[in-house]
């Protein structure tokens, strides 16, 4: 990870107050980086900070914690210059923040939009803005935007939720794509994609985490890890799947396409019996 990761250097996080975001700032701070963490839960981020500053090299000096609306521009760039102003450098920028309140496809308008303008254009604003400074001042650093399996797979049920995260797939690939093709960038791009997860979300409707899910630290170990190697789809696992199991349900989806079979045909009844037959023949 070269000299991203150095103590001093400063990330910004949004969604930092709780949940996976969090967890990411609680490593980030532990390895001496000082860390901004953005939201828009004001009690959260207020507790939040409070832990971030004992972990941290310098304490209080260390942490920033910012109210913000990602999907307003206006509070991105308030972000970016105040995180810039206090830190000076970023070398790490989580586009982390989401709303996961969706549905059907044709379900509740005005919920789309709300969901569309936190998760996609939430995510762009944090690339255009604070990505954007990120290059332009030539140091390492890395571009960290949280995407999910349910926009790779599209799992019936969230339809709304499963179209934003299918967009910040796509936008981190262009991303990467163009940062790569700037002559002297020392910038990456890279899609952190969370299997089942005991994240805020979750936790507020159960209070205990269910066998199955993983815990945010793990996923922020497995976020620190897939940079460590230079991956760029970071594909996190569960404690119910294998990562032989989300390769094979990840195939079987792009099958759709290349086979001409009915959308979403993993849960069709017709074709029930074929992916079934198709796990079994790669998953040992």
């Amino acid at each position: 990870m070269g000299t991203a990761f150095a103590p001093g250097r400063g990330a910004i996080i949004t969604g930092g107050a709780s949940g996976i975001g969090l967890a990411t700032a609680r490593r980030l701070a532990g390895i001496g980086m000082r860390v901004c963490i953005a939201d828009r839960d004001r009690d959260a981020l207020t507790a939040a900070a409070a832990e971030l500053a004992k972990l941290a090299r310098r304490g209080a000096e260390d942490v920033l914690s910012l109210e913000v609306d990602v999907s307003s521009l206006a509070d991105v760039d308030r972000l970016a210059e105040t995180a810039f102003g206090r830190f000076g450098d970023i070398a790490f920028s989580m586009n982390n923040a989401a709303s996961f309140q969706g549905g059907d496809a044709l379900s509740d308008p005005e919920g789309w939009r709300q969901l569309l303008e936190v998760n996609v254009l939430g995510v762009l604003n944090g690339v255009q803005r604070i990505g954007r400074a990120m290059i332009d001042r030539g140091g390492q650093g890395f571009i960290v935007n949280t995407g999910s399996k349910q926009g790779i797979t599209s799992p019936p049920g969230n339809t709304a939720y499963n179209v934003t995260k299918a967009a910040v797939k796509s936008l981190t690939e262009g991303l990467a794509h163009t940062l790569r093709n700037i002559p002297g960038c020392r910038i990456s791009a890279h899609l952190l994609i969370p299997g089942f997860t005991y994240s805020g979300v979750m936790a507020r409707r159960m209070p205990d985490r269910p066998a199955g899910a993983w815990s945010t630290d793990q996923v922020a170990e497995r976020l620190l890890q897939g940079l460590g190697r230079g991956e760029f789809y970071i594909l996190c696992q569960d404690n119910e799947t294998t990562r032989e199991q989300d390769e094979g349900r990840i195939l079987w989806a792009a099958g759709d396409i290349v086979e001409n079979r009915p959308a979403l045909s993993r849960w069709h009844p017709e074709y029930s019996a074929a992916f079934e037959a198709f796990m079994k023949s790669r998953v040992r």
